[in-house]
């Protein structure tokens, strides 16, 4: 038998019992469900003993299973109490991923909802690109990001989707028939790349990546530098020194997405989310989608 409990596969059976079934509770731990399948192979293996048997189509406890699920709330309920009097619940900062692409619109009303509603908190906001935020978030290392998601199969919570728009230098023109198209982009790897290169050549165009960047502000400047178009979200205003090229292939929309940590406070998350839905909710010319409609498949 284990000398050991994972906290972690503990909250997870606890989790299991209060949402009633294996995928609810897989949702409420921001984890997915083959994960939190392992969590339960991984305590039966310690404890050598079978925790859930099947009933029909659903799972229920075994006899044994409900005896580690009454230790397990003991145990939580103990170690939390324990950080309660440490003070160390909670740690007092909230971090905050963005996107370039967001920072400047959706940042600010992010920090006044979450001054408001955790006056006693710093944040402290890490921009970057998704990949890396996404990463960051799946390491605890950032509280929640707002990430893109131009295939719209990512994981996260939908908060809406933002129109994809080709920008170029005022005065630059589109290459003559047969010659190939310039394009700026991002660093592979990048949705918003590959959506440019599939939307240009779909229209029998040939185009070749004519620079790249890692940042936002890179793929910004060789634009204005007449280097060649880029396709880029946008949630309202335009770029200084850019003209919107609209007599280009459109490109349809990229969905934006909150990815949140695993065990990230509730009340942190829905305080979040709201800021990002009331967003969009102000700006009627971009796709609020309401996050009860997307629960589960973003989850």
């Amino acid at each position: 038998m284990t000398n050991s409990l994972d906290l972690e596969h503990l909250r997870t059976l606890i989790a299991i019992a209060e949402c009633g079934g294996f995928s609810k509770a897989a949702a409420v731990r921001h984890i997915s469900q083959p994960a939190l399948s392992q969590h339960v192979r991984l305590l039966e293996r310690g404890l050598k003993r079978k925790l859930f048997e099947r009933e029909g189509r659903n799972m229920r406890f075994t006899h044994e299973g409900e005896r580690v699920l009454a230790e397990a709330r003991r145990i939580i309920e103990v170690h939390d109490a324990s950080l309660r009097r440490l003070d160390a619940e909670r740690d007092r900062t909230i971090v905050v991923g963005s996107t370039e692409h967001s920072a400047e619109q959706i940042l600010p009303e992010m920090i006044k909802a979450l001054q408001g509603a955790f006056p006693d908190y710093t944040t402290r906001f890490e921009i970057g690109r998704s990949t890396r935020l996404t990463d960051a978030v799946g390491k605890g290392a950032v509280d929640f990001a707002f990430v893109l998601d131009p295939s719209g199969q990512g994981a996260g919570r939908l908060v809406g989707k933002l129109p994809l728009v080709w920008y170029a230098a005022h005065g630059w023109t589109p290459p003559a028939p047969g010659e190939t198209w310039p394009l700026i982009a991002f660093e592979e790897p990048c949705g918003l790349r590959e959506r440019a290169l599939t939307v240009l050549s779909g229209e029998g165009h040939h185009v070749s990546v004519s620079a790249q960047s890692t940042t936002l502000e890179g793929v910004l400047a060789g634009v204005r530098a007449g280097l060649g178009v880029a396709l880029l979200p946008s949630a309202g205003g335009r770029p200084a020194e850019l003209s919107v090229r609209s007599d280009l292939p459109g490109a349809g929309t990229t969905h934006l997405r909150m990815v949140v940590r695993r065990g990230l406070a509730a009340d942190v998350e829905q305080t979040a989310l709201r800021a990002g839905v009331e967003f969009f909710s102000q700006r009627p010319h971009l796709q609020l989608v309401p996050p009860a409609a997307d629960a589960a498949r973003g989850a």
